[in-house]
């Protein structure tokens, strides 16, 4: 299966909405997603994971260096809307705290999608 990677840019948050499975294959269109709107200017990144059905190891090294490339742009990168499997896989590995929940830190909007 495919990913798909939309932005929606609104206000100082840019809202990223993956879709589909996130792996090696696939972990490439994120990386490019995040160049894209840190070209743009847009350091603060919101990835909605409610449409990712699965991501590995690929997937998660994609979300640490987004995280550290917004830093370093300083703005930062939070995961909102994640479930089921990827819900565990980043619960596991500590990635849901380290990129945590918006609502959370109040750093950012909850998407309306």
């Amino acid at each position: 299966m495919a990913l798909a990677v939309t932005a929606e840019p609104g206000g100082d948050v840019t809202v990223l909405h993956l879709a589909g499975e996130l792996d090696l294959a696939t972990a490439d269109q994120v990386d490019e997603a995040v160049r894209r709107q840190l070209d743009a200017g847009r350091p603060r990144l919101l990835a909605h994971l409610a449409g990712l059905d699965f991501c590995d190891s690929s997937g998660l090294a994609a979300f640490v260096r987004a995280s550290r490339r917004c830093a370093d742009a300083g703005g930062w990168l939070r995961l909102a809307g994640q479930h089921g499997r990827v819900a565990r896989v980043l619960a596991l590995t500590g990635l849901d705290e380290m990129l945590g929940d918006p609502a959370d830190d109040g750093a950012a909007p909850r998407p309306t999608t």
